[in-house]
């Protein structure tokens, strides 16, 4: 029976709502991680290197993770793997709230919500909607996404503090594992492929994995997204500490970090949309290079509730803003067929640099007492991504162009 044009567009609003649920679960919930830093520490007493360790690991399995769930996931359909990956994310936040040794917060923080966070992440969802999107809707539908995932942080931090703060952080942990377990029924619209008319010619994934392998760009925008890791996960995970270390309240960094996701709604949706309309590459360039600016502001600065707040609202509209650009610039040059496999692979590198962010941050401050050494780290590389997504080619790769 043909498919006419309201069934399609139903179709994607269904996919993109889907999509966007899932992020704002997925991506939400982790988001809220940090706040547990310094109670579970203080309470267990361990240095902060353990639960540090805990989240490096975490970013670690997530990335390596990533491309393997893409691959099943470009064969397979998306939502399998998000339904798995739901399961394995519930019950690994679940073992966290029980944990009471770090090898028993490193096996579930770390190992299952790491591998679980790779089956249900929101770059999953991304690539079922680039599949499904056209290819003048893309940027925006995958910046829907992208923004939506902001938004769960916006909600998700505020209310895990709530729940700290009510129940203390074992129920609060639990409570974040049954709301993981609402990714399950989001997936049902994903199940399928998600390949569309537009997909382009034939290829093997092996193919696929040799042409982006020899793209220069390609490899540019991989290593790139280190940096965005390395700045996303330290902040993420340190700031509320750094913040109540400095004399203020801890109130103050559960708003930063739901601030951060407050404006990411705002970057993500304005890099949709600047993205089909200018260069990707540019763009992205920008992005960090403000991004080193505004974190030497910040520890230049002397701190208080107002520069913490300011500080997070302009992080926020450069925080998941690259993600929308980075995997536009993957389904423009490679085409949307592979999406998920080679996004998780450059997304792979993303969660390297969250690793070294997460640990790095926890180890030095053991040592010297201070975070201020990464600061000044996560300055020089926001500098050095600005400076190597320049030579980016964006032109589609010669296969697609002679289909064309």
């Amino acid at each position: 029976m043909p498919v006419n044009g309201t069934q399609v567009r139903m179709g994607l609003i269904i996919v993109v709502g889907a999509a966007c649920l899932i992020a704002v679960l997925g991506f939400g919930i982790r988001s809220g991680f940090g706040l547990f830093l310094a109670p579970m520490s203080a309470d267990l007493g361990w240095g902060r290197e353990v639960f540090a360790l805990a989240i490096a690991i975490q970013n670690l399995l997530w990335g390596f993770g990533q491309p393997v769930a893409g691959a099943i996931a470009d064969k397979f359909g998306a939502g399998r793997v998000l339904t798995v990956g739901a399961l394995l994310y519930a019950l690994g936040i679940y073992i966290m709230a029980q944990a009471s040794s770090p090898l028993e917060l490193h096996m579930s923080a770390g190992i299952l919500v790491g591998l679980g966070t790779a089956g249900a992440s929101f770059s999953l969802a991304i690539a079922a909607v680039a599949r499904m999107a056209p290819e003048h809707m893309r940027s925006m539908a995958m910046a829907l996404v992208t923004a939506s995932g902001s938004l769960g942080q916006f909600l998700m931090v505020p209310l895990g503090q709530a729940f700290l703060d009510e129940y203390g952080w074992s129920m609060a942990l639990m409570l974040f594992s049954l709301l993981a377990l609402l990714i399950i029924p989001l997936a049902f619209p994903l199940r399928g492929s998600g390949e569309s008319a537009a997909m382009g010619p034939d290829q093997t994934l092996t193919a696929a994995l040799q042409e982006a392998g020899s793209h220069s760009g390609y490899l540019y925008l991989t290593a790139g997204f280190f940096v965005c890791g390395f700045h996303v996960a330290f902040i993420q995970t340190h700031l509320p500490a750094y913040v109540t270390d400095m004399g203020l309240n801890a109130t103050i960094g559960a708003w930063a970090l739901a601030l951060v996701g407050f404006f990411n709604i705002i970057g993500s949706l304005a890099a949709g949309y600047f993205g089909s309309r200018y260069t990707k590459k540019n763009l992205l360039s920008l992005i960090y290079l403000v991004r080193a600016v505004v974190i030497a502001a910040f520890i230049l600065v002397p701190i208080s509730a107002t520069s913490v707040l300011v500080f997070s609202a302009a992080m926020g509209l450069l925080w998941l803003s690259t993600v929308p650009l980075t995997s536009g610039i993957v389904a423009q040059v490679f085409g949307p067929r592979y999406m998920a496999t080679l996004f998780g692979i450059v997304f792979m590198s993303h969660q390297l640099g969250a690793f070294v962010g997460v640990w790095l941050g926890g180890r030095l401050y053991d040592q010297t007492g201070s975070y201020d050494m990464v600061w000044w780290v996560a300055v020089g590389l926001g500098v050095l991504a600005s400076v190597i997504h320049l030579p980016i080619n964006e032109r589609p790769a010669a296969r697609l162009a002679q289909t064309a």
